[in-house]
């Protein structure tokens, strides 16, 4: 190879693309490294490749995990060492190797318009937004060719060699060399034609995978341990242990049989509750406790080169066979003819790009580029295959897959994106390149989020530089997808959507859009979206990730059941006793360290301000206590007031009363209340798992958590407190946990806490990163599962824009880890039969318009004569304005719905809940649907 020039090779791609900006971003290089990546352009002659990186330099370094931490949760931190010490072999096809035509505009998210004006080469435009993705990546450019007689030896200095859009038979020439060598360099090769993506692996004939699953080894306490051959473990509480046959577990802590405690076992299923683990007859009778852990064993994986090998994501209801009969044929012509042909529906889209479906697959490919450098993660091993239907300008490859009225819709398409994270700023990548909301058809994206841009979005946001920290994301967002597509129409908005902004996200706001995408990380904000996108009769595309894993929910008017329509189990809270007195697993140390924070610094202070807004003066509080007024939450306060430190000696007296408080005394009590012997009625012991007796702690200096506790609270006390009674001295600054600022000592304080209490319970301690994943519920992020999960949302929005039906319409899960993809039809909405010709939906909305003295019973009526059932209750909101049963309510069949509903001024309807009388006697009543009453004849929903 000759010297390596600092040149970059574009493709006119966007699974190339993807493929490129997932690299960079992170996945095939982490926060410690200076890992080599490596591109290559083939018909271009533009290539891009790095050697392999100083053997040495990723153990000298330590992770940023001030951009990395999420990333850290998904693949730990061994997995991120071999990703540094990783060099990597891109290579893409491209037409052309300068810009003359408009199309990359539409493929390309990294060029820009006057690129392609002033016919820069795409190494020349695409190169320095590409670096400033990720600092931490070292990348070199050559300009050689790749073809049938290029000296393959150069690819021996990288671990793994991907091609992108390459001939097939260039293809097989370069899998044959990487697997004949000695290690076999990991091989992938990805093809995009239209509507079709194929991805083919060969990581070696014995690739070794450290952790099939990437699933934390959960923790289980043990009930019995029976004495024979086999012997049989049953869990605690009946709880379900979720273990397979042939898996290993070990056990600690068990007193009795302790034959068992640090040894491991294969075991045999009996039971979802029990397990079988081999002779245990000569073994010492089980007595109680006990913990079994499952062992993750790694696993072997034999590849070939036979192409077999191969994951086929598709817009086309072809079945795998047929199109991979295709594909060869297209690989065929293109051999043949150096140009892909130009009938049939497949080879006419295969000339095109969607680049939802390029993301999505980019998405895939990304993740197994992670899993060739770590050996983490089930590699693909089979075919899995998906199926549904969906001028000279940028947008030429979209029109050949999808035609020019799909791409007119999209263009006038209205969407009102909630949320502006990572699979946000994805959703607005992918909304540019598909021409969505042009503002030239009155189109419009409409884009809201409160939050302001932190490091740790750096590493998945990819909208998102250092220069944009601590600015709003939306703002933010919106002028990076314009950059990408300056045809558009965004709205950015900085507000929540919750009850108290629906005078902002109204009614009149929902009619005026086609769809709503939420991009959120908690339930409770999806419901609420949820409800209102339902109440307006809007369509909905609901997604999320969780490390590996990703979904995506389908919601379609009138079709389907909507995100409200079920509901996943709540989360099991730790009990208070156990969390005040009965800790067993590290979480519970944890959860009480973080509880401590919150009592200190947030609600203490915040009781403390209330109380002196409502009095005067300390003074006046004096005297009315002594007057014998009871005044709630006074002794709080004064308690606070009094033992305000003034300086630095003051909080260091306070951290060691804090210590000896919860760590000596506390330890003490219990023990006083339930000695070490005490025993139970039935007798059995008290303190027997998964009760663990406490062991005071003695305060020591050159202990390194008692230090740590120490200088925590004390620089948390200095900084809430501040110079005896004065008004200033009345006024507290309460402190909300942050977890990502390691110089507010809030993570020091819990992390040591936290320590101090499981070393007093005898539970094994976690460390700072664990700590700060469990008391921040982080949950893991990776921009694989990201980049996969917005394309396959997108690919969806084209479906609601062509009006398609149920049967097209997919809700997706899948685990890249494992890796699985299942794709499922949409759960088609319920209809409730209130009479035999009488029945409504979610979706359904009666109406009724009245005038200003239209009385309760003219509405009773109305809907009788409307809809042909009379209403036996009528409420608004949690207000119950007619129930027979409730004394004098028959009164209020006179009054005006007006006069009885008090709406605001200029309300112009309300939405009132109606039930009706059950067919048989004794029965409950039966529900209806909403029934939207207008005060007025004006048949206008545009207000409200």
């Amino acid at each position: 190879m000759p010297d390596i020039l600092r040149k970059f090779a574009a493709v006119n791609s966007d699974f190339w693309t993807e493929c490129l900006r997932l690299c960079f971003s992170g996945l095939l290089s982490s926060a410690v490294n200076r890992c080599s990546l490596s591109l290559l352009q083939n018909l271009t002659e533009e290539h891009l490749n790095t050697p392999s990186p100083p053997p040495t330099m990723a153990d000298s370094m330590d992770i940023d995990d001030s951009l990395y931490s999420r990333q850290r949760y998904v693949l730990g931190d061994s997995a991120m060492q071999q990703m540094a010490q990783s060099a990597v072999f891109l290579s893409g096809m491209g037409a052309l190797g300068i810009l003359h035509v408009v199309w990359d505009l539409g493929t390309n998210f990294f060029i820009r318009e006057e690129d392609v004006h002033s016919q820069k080469k795409r190494v020349e435009a695409v190169h320095s937004r590409v670096a400033e993705l990720n600092p931490y990546v070292q990348v070199n450019v050559s300009t050689d060719v790749l073809d049938e007689s290029t000296d393959l030896s150069f690819l021996k200095r990288y671990q793994c060699v991907v091609l992108t859009e390459t001939k097939l038979s260039l293809q097989k020439r370069i899998n044959h060399f990487c697997h004949s060598q000695q290690p076999p360099i990991k091989f992938i090769g990805c093809d995009v034609f239209g509507i079709c993506s194929r991805v083919f692996c060969d990581f070696g004939e014995a690739f070794e995978v450290s952790d099939p699953t990437g699933e934390e080894p959960k923790e289980l306490f043990i009930q019995n341990v029976s004495q024979g051959n086999p012997g049989v473990v049953t869990c605690m509480d009946s709880r379900t242990h979720g273990l397979q046959t042939g898996q290993s577990v070990c056990f600690k802590e068990i007193n009795g049989m302790i034959e068992l405690n640090g040894t491991t076992h294969q075991v045999t299923v009996l039971s979802p509750y029990s397990f079988a683990i081999g002779d245990t007859s000569s073994f010492r009778p089980f007595a109680h406790g006990g913990i079994f852990r499952l062992v993750k064993t790694p696993k072997t994986f034999n590849f070939n080169q036979s192409h077999s090998v191969l994951i086929i994501v598709c817009l086309s209801n072809q079945v795998p066979l047929q199109l991979h009969t295709i594909m060869l044929a297209l690989d065929a012509f293109l051999e043949q003819h150096a140009r892909l042909p130009n009938i049939g529906c497949v080879s006419r889209c295969a000339r095109g790009c969607l680049s939802p479906l390029a993301a999505a697959v980019g998405g895939i490919t990304s993740q197994e580029v992670l899993k060739a450098l770590t050996g983490k993660f089930s590699p693909l091993q089979q075919w899995v295959s998906q199926s549904s239907d969906v001028l000279g300008d940028r947008y030429d490859a979209l029109r050949a897959c999808i035609g020019e009225s799909m791409c007119l819709k999209l263009h006038k398409f209205r969407v009102f994106m909630v949320g502006c994270g990572a699979i946000g700023c994805e959703m607005l990548k992918n909304l540019a390149l598909l021409g969505v909301g042009l503002s030239r058809y009155s189109g419009e994206i409409c884009v809201t989020d409160p939050d302001l841009i932190e490091k740790s979005n750096l590493n998945r946001q990819f909208l998102f530089r250092p220069r944009h920290i601590q600015k709003p994301k939306s703002t933010t967002a919106a002028a990076a997808t314009l950059e990408i597509n300056p045809e558009m129409q965004i709205d950015a908005h900085l507000n929540k959507v919750c009850p108290a902004t629906e005078d902002i996200y109204s009614d009149a706001f929902f009619s005026h859009l086609n769809l709503v995408v939420t991009a959120l990380d908690n339930v409770e904000a999806r419901r609420y979206v949820d409800s209102r996108s339902v109440s307006n009769q809007k369509a909905l595309l609901d997604s999320g990730t969780m490390g590996t894993k990703g979904h995506t929910e389908i919601i379609v008017p009138f079709l389907t059941e909507s995100y409200n329509s079920h509901r996943d189990p709540p989360e099991e809270e730790i009990p208070f006793c156990t969390l005040k007195s009965f800790p067993a697993v590290i979480e519970h140390t944890i959860q009480w360290a973080r509880d401590k924070f919150e009592s200190a610094f947030s609600h203490k202070p915040s009781t403390y301000n209330m109380f002196w807004q409502s009095h005067s003066s300390a003074q006046d509080v004096l005297q009315r206590m002594m007057a014998g007024e009871s005044m709630e939450g006074a002794f709080q306060v004064i308690k606070l007031l009094s033992r305000r430190p003034t300086h630095l000696d003051h909080c260091l007296a306070l951290a060691r009363l804090k210590f000896d408080k919860y760590f000596k005394r506390k330890a003490l009590q219990l023990l006083h209340s339930f000695p070490l012997d005490t025993r139970l009625k039935d007798g059995s012991l008290f303190w027997q798992s998964p009760k663990r007796p406490p062991s005071p702690i003695e305060f020591d200096l050159n202990d390194p958590l008692s230090e740590e506790e120490r200088e925590a609270i004390s620089q948390l006390q200095e900084a809430i407190n501040s110079n005896f009674v004065t008004p200033e001295r009345l006024r507290m600054t309460p402190l909300f946990f942050e977890k990502d600022d390691d110089t507010n000592g809030h993570m020091d304080l819990v992390a040591s806490a936290s320590a101090l209490r499981a070393q007093m319970y005898a539970i094994e301690a976690a460390d700072r990163l664990q700590t700060k994943r469990i008391a921040g519920k982080i949950i893991p992020a990776i921009a694989t599962s990201t980049a996969a999960v917005a394309g396959l949302v997108s690919l969806e929005l084209i479906k609601v824009a062509g009006g398609y039906g149920f049967e097209l319409f997919k809700n997706c899960f899948f685990n890249l880890a494992i890796p699985v993809m299942v794709l499922t039809e949409t759960a088609q909405v319920k209809r409730t039969q209130i009479r035999d010709d009488i029945s409504f939906s979610i979706w359904d909305r009666w109406t009724i318009f009245g005038h200003e003295d239209f009385t309760l019973s003219d509405f009773i009526s109305a809907v009788r004569e409307e809809y042909g059932i009379e209403p036996t209750m009528v409420v608004h909101g949690v207000k119950m304005l007619y129930v027979p049963v409730m004394p004098g309510h028959n009164k209020r069949l006179k009054l005006t719905m007006r006069k009885l509903i008090k709406p605001s001024a200029g309300r112009k309807y309300v939405d009132l809940t109606v039930s009706f009388a059950p067919e048989a006697d004794g029965d409950e009543d039966l529900p209806g649907p909403p029934v939207r009453y207008y005060f007025r004849l004006v048949r206008d929903e545009h207000s409200s």
